[in-house]
């Protein structure tokens, strides 16, 4: 089956890109843009690879949106999903009821979470998704502080190039100045550091753990600005996944834990992404020994097959919810959605069975690490580098100096269409170009994504010279 596009479109592919122009506006995209040249139409998935209305067969090296974990076409999901909605399609938490699946998820996470410091991670808060979750932390960090007499701890430090979702809230968490600047934000007491990136911050000669040390220390710099009586939380992604996967040194979450811990400050780790199974472990905070307060999930837990997200809330947080007591006035009409939860359950069995947090672990992930870590021979890679499965490349037009391309060459979508038109989804975040394949891909399957990444530079490479653009200068 070819990957290459077809002469005459399919009448379906006709109709659904003129419906979609017409009706859907997407996120995150340019609708004039869009509209000219017309939206893929997905059709149908297995495995680790999708196919569109033109019968392409595309390899989704992006897990749909980092999400699914366990794959596509696991029929156990689906019918999770249809016995739930046979017995119980919906019924909210509100006036005081629950419902089963919704309980028993919320044990199960709670079981599943290793405890930090002694204490356990004894509470779920659920929403349907990690920008709604993170609304949820910053409510939850400041109705924390009010039980606890201090109700000036309310700002939150997060990173420059984070992302922590879409809401005002979560955008204003994020660290994204496009973001930012179409939305007003970020809202008041919501500030931000720079990112652990020593490929593009680092001083020259310095060490990844010495620039590690330093950027955790600009955490401690921010909490004197503001004033440690004023700082409720500091949020971040153990990995910042949609910022470009930008894998922080070894030296840098130890002296973050160091700092969130003299000043006693809630330490909140965003886990949409890296959570059940991405980077290794269930949890990315098991990978890297910190000790968060609140840990944001979604995605993963359901392998995507649902909406669902929420919050581990640790013991140190859910006493004095519950035994300071009062109304904690948050909450949302799919909290705990019983269709979702069973999902979840049904996902966190595959997971388990087929121990695909250890497989990437001691297996595929070591094996993604090899030879994603061949690309850096590539004249156009400054840096590759992996933490599980996730992966990102620089691109740049000089490997000795680390010099970027100009913006408005635009290198990173060159690329990016050029992984699309072979049958290859790979992510572009400027000129990082990024993977974080379904967990259940194996050897060969990594084997034929590096070789469509290659080829993908190899294209873009040429185009370039093409075009008269110095390489290696």
């Amino acid at each position: 089956m070819t990957n290459k596009p077809t002469p005459s479109r399919q009448p379906l592919t006709v109709e659904l890109q003129a419906l979609d122009s017409a009706h859907f506006l997407h996120p995150f995209t340019d609708h004039q843009g869009l509209a000219a040249k017309g939206a893929r139409i997905i059709t149908r998935a297995d495995g680790v690879h999708v196919w569109d209305s033109e019968g392409h067969q595309i390899l989704d090296a992006m897990s749909g949106l980092w999400c699914v974990n366990a794959g596509y076409g696991r029929r156990e999901l689906a019918e999770a999903a249809y016995r739930q909605m046979l017995e119980l399609p919906y019924y909210n938490s509100f006036f005081q009821t629950t419902t089963e699946p919704a309980v028993r998820l919320a044990a199960r996470l709670s079981e599943l979470a290793p405890p930090v410091g002694g204490r356990r991670f004894s509470h779920v808060f659920f929403s349907s998704s990690g920008s709604e979750s993170n609304d949820t932390n910053v409510r939850l960090v400041r109705r924390y502080w009010d039980l606890m007499g201090q109700p000036r701890r309310k700002v939150i430090i997060s990173r420059i190039n984070a992302y922590h979702g879409s809401t005002m809230a979560g955008a204003s968490l994020g660290g994204m100045s496009g973001m930012h600047a179409q939305g007003d934000l970020p809202l008041p007491d919501i500030t931000h550091i720079q990112q652990p990136y020593w490929y593009g911050l680092s001083q020259p000669g310095e060490s990844r753990d010495d620039f590690g040390l330093r950027a955790a220390r600009w955490l401690e710099d921010k909490i004197l600005e503001v004033g440690p009586e004023r700082v409720g939380a500091f949020i971040a992604e153990p990995v910042q996944g949609a910022g470009g996967v930008i894998i922080p040194p070894d030296s840098y979450w130890p002296e973050v834990q160091r700092i969130v811990d003299q000043y006693g400050i809630l330490l909140i780790a965003d886990e949409v992404i890296c959570g059940f199974g991405r980077l290794g472990h269930w949890f990315g905070y098991e990978k890297f020994g910190i000790r968060p307060d609140l840990v944001t999930f979604a995605k993963g837990v359901t392998s995507g097959y649902q909406p669902l997200g929420g919050t581990l809330i640790n013991e140190r947080i859910a006493q004095v919810m519950v035994e300071k007591g009062g109304e904690f006035t948050h909450g949302y009409t799919y909290s705990g959605h019983p269709v979702a939860c069973a999902v979840a359950l049904a996902n966190l069995d595959i997971l388990e069975r087929e121990d695909l947090p250890g497989r990437v672990r001691n297996d595929t992930g070591p094996y993604l690490a090899q030879r994603f870590g061949e690309l850096a021979e590539h004249p156009l890679v400054g840096i590759a580098e992996s933490c599980g499965f996730v992966a990102g490349l620089a691109l740049v037009q000089d490997k000795a100096s680390r010099k970027p391309f100009a913006p408005e060459l635009g290198v990173g979508m060159l690329c990016r269409n050029h992984c699309f038109n072979n049958g290859l989804v790979m992510r572009a975040v400027g000129d990082r170009m990024i993977v974080a394949p379904p967990l259940i891909m194996d050897r060969a399957q990594i084997d034929q994504m590096i070789a469509l990444i290659r080829l993908a530079l190899d294209r873009t490479l040429a185009d370039l010279r093409e075009r008269g653009v110095a390489i290696g200068a």
